[in-house]
């Protein structure tokens, strides 16, 4: 394995082959400057990006490709910065790709296979159309059009059966490019001559998929083989990942309530019509037009990749990918996830922070690849001082409470959260055949959690939710659950402290999204292989510091129960927080001849009994958040009780 990292490691600094010809003459010396690094050779079924970007690249006169507020949106350019056009380049894919080899070497051909598929597909399908069986890493690094990424004829020349084969498992049709204009007689008739003249392709067709969500099924759900620790496949199969499916389960679909595609928010309309070719403005403008930003969610490699183009051989400048970070950013903070306060009081010692968390994302948050993960941290301070931290990290990305067991430990999911150290993260945990959670993916057997935000409009009865499944402790949670429909999860905070009645405490809770978690990362990092530790570099400088998903702050005044009338009008349950398991309660009035329950903090009832005026109960000895509840005639009464 050392010698072909040092293969691996060597291809980052090559430039593709297949450059530009000073007779092409759709190129100004101006473009060949701009876009020299762009492969615009061709191999038996495709094109490079840099054929494409002689008209659809960035023009000279301003005239083509710009936006009627005069913005330029040409596509190469937003392609460029993009992980979809560095997708063959990704310094965490290739020692992924590494680590899982180093694993299961004598699996080597098919894993290197089955994943250029989607991550170099213009070299991987061009070599199958050829006769091979398998497509190597090796291949990669010395395949110019292979180290193009997911270009523009990776989306543009599938085959409109897209959307019924996945796990990469892509068509294309030979000499033949789709686009989303000529659908019908009101569409300006489509021009075949430039793109004729140009290239290779003779046939340009309307192709109503490069529109539509099923463009990106085929590599946005994956199904992989299950090898248990000996590297014997099982016969069983594990769902990677299933954006795809996780939209078919929404009521983003189709034929959900709000229909919405992939690319309404991953390559957002422009305002007005834009001439899409350079040098010819007589075809007028098209519309709509949508921008090639591609961006999700990882800004932490987009950063990587910013700070390292020339080690790893990229084509765009830093200030591209400094646009398509903020174009990420922005996706995150505005369109993913909503949060609210349903209840926020601090009575008698005791501070009560209800969070309604929104998914508005048109499948899972997270999504995708299964290292990804989300969490809620609220942080309650009187003053200067710090009363409650939950979901603290450090600045290198460690999730304190969460990360000190590493990869073998992960946090349940959570209804009610008494201590400090116990947080809501939203993430996929894949365990092997022995049960263990694993980041070797041809090992995932099984899911002991997924409890990732729900889209809005998703069903536990929905035709895929097979691929789509809750796992875990969250199936318990009626909050989760019976909230699958909205997108929604709640999470009930119950903070200690005796503080002075009148006094305010200011809470701030904020969602952090983290792409490549360390807790996940790091195990790859004990295998010495020359790719694995020259990602390992790149990983560590970063920091792999979360992004900021959505924020509130808000102010809570302490105040009592006990006022000067009736108490046992008004109902009363103290101590609480209890240090020794013993309470008092005292029901109201109303409920005096009612009955009482108690309920353990999973949700299990384990006491009841008849109501008296006054009770004394012990709580068991584990700690946590207990649920008392009185009822009879009129309002029950319901009181949490923390046990510390």
């Amino acid at each position: 394995m050392a010698g072909a990292g040092v293969v691996v490691l060597a291809s980052w600094s090559l430039r593709p082959e297949g450059l530009h010809e000073q007779g092409n003459p759709y190129h100004s010396r101006a473009f060949l400057t701009a876009y020299a690094a762009l492969p615009d050779s061709s191999n038996a079924l495709f094109t490079g990006s840099g054929v494409c970007a002689g008209c659809h690249g960035h023009d000279q006169a301003g005239l083509a490709n710009v936006s009627a507020a005069g913005e330029d949106v040409n596509p190469t350019d937003q392609w460029m910065s993009s992980l979809m056009g560095n997708s063959a380049k990704d310094p965490f894919w290739r020692a992924k790709v590494a680590h899982e080899v180093a694993v299961n070497p004598s699996h080597q051909l098919e894993l290197e296979d089955k994943c250029t598929s989607c991550h170099a597909p213009l070299g991987h399908f061009n070599a199958h159309h050829l006769g091979e069986t398998h497509y190597s890493m090796a291949q990669v690094f010395q395949d110019s059009l292979a180290l193009d990424g997911v270009s523009c004829v990776a989306c543009h020349q599938q085959a409109p059966t897209a959307g019924n084969a996945f796990s990469g498992e892509l068509e294309f049709d030979s000499l033949t490019i789709y686009g989303p204009y000529g659908a019908g007689k009101d569409d300006a008739p489509l021009q075949q001559a430039p793109m004729q003249l140009y290239t290779p392709y003779q046939n340009i067709q309307y192709g109503a998929h490069l529109d539509g969500s099923e463009a990106c099924a085929g590599c946005h759900s994956l199904v992989t083989h299950t090898a248990d620790m000996e590297g014997n496949l099982t016969g069983q199969d594990y769902v990677e990942q299933a954006t795809y499916h996780e939209w078919l389960n929404s009521a983003f679909a189709d034929d959900g309530d709000t229909p919405k595609d992939c690319q309404d928010c991953h390559m957002p309309l422009v305002d007005g019509g834009v001439i899409i070719a350079s040098g010819q403005a007589s075809l007028g403008p098209r519309a709509p037009y949508r921008k090639h930003i591609l961006v999700g969610g990882n800004a932490q490699m987009l950063e990587i990749m910013r700070d390292n183009t020339e080690l790893l051989g990229l084509a765009a400048s830093e200030s591209q990918f400094d646009s398509t970070l903020a174009w990420t950013r922005q996706l995150l903070r505005e369109e993913t996830v909503g949060l609210e306060a349903l209840q926020a009081e601090w009575v008698d010692g005791l501070g009560t922070l209800t969070l309604e968390v929104e998914n508005k994302a048109g499948h899972k948050f997270p999504s995708g690849y299964p290292a990804r993960r989300a969490w809620i941290e609220v942080v309650a301070k009187q003053g200067g001082d710090t009363l409650w931290h939950n979901g603290r990290w450090s600045e290198g990305g460690f999730l304190h409470g969460v990360d000190e067991g590493g990869l073998d430990t992960y946090e349940p999911h959570f209804d009610v959260i008494s201590q400090e150290h116990d947080v809501q993260v939203y993430e996929l945990v894949a365990v092997d055949v022995t049960g263990a959670p694993t980041n070797v993916l041809e090992r995932a057997a099984g899911s002991a959690k997924d409890n990732r935000l729900l889209p809005s409009g998703f069903s536990l009865d929905h035709p895929v939710y097979d691929t789509t499944r809750v796992e875990g402790q969250a199936l318990s949670d009626l909050d989760f659950t019976e909230n699958a429909g909205a997108g929604k999860d709640r999470v009930t905070y119950d903070m200690m402290a005796d503080l002075p009645l009148g006094s305010n405490v200011d809470v701030d809770v904020r969602v952090w999204y983290q792409a490549m978690p360390p807790r996940w990362v790091n195990p790859m990092f004990d295998v010495q292989d020359s790719t694995i530790q020259a990602f390992k570099a790149l990983f560590e400088a970063q920091g792999a510091a979360p992004e900021l998903v959505s924020e509130l702050s808000l102010t809570i005044p302490v105040t009592s129960n006990v006022q000067e009338t009736s108490l046992t009008a008004a109902g009363r349950l103290y101590p609480n927080p209890t240090t020794d398991g013993r309470v008092t309660v005292q029901a109201p009035q109303h409920l005096a001849n009612g009955m009482w329950e108690l309920y353990a903090p999973d949700g299990s009832r384990i006491a009841h009994g008849a109501c008296e005026s006054r009770m004394s109960l012990e709580l068991p000895q584990v700690r946590g958040t207990y649920l008392f509840k009185a009822h009879g005639s009129g309002e029950p009464w319901v009181q949490r009780v923390v046990r510390r």
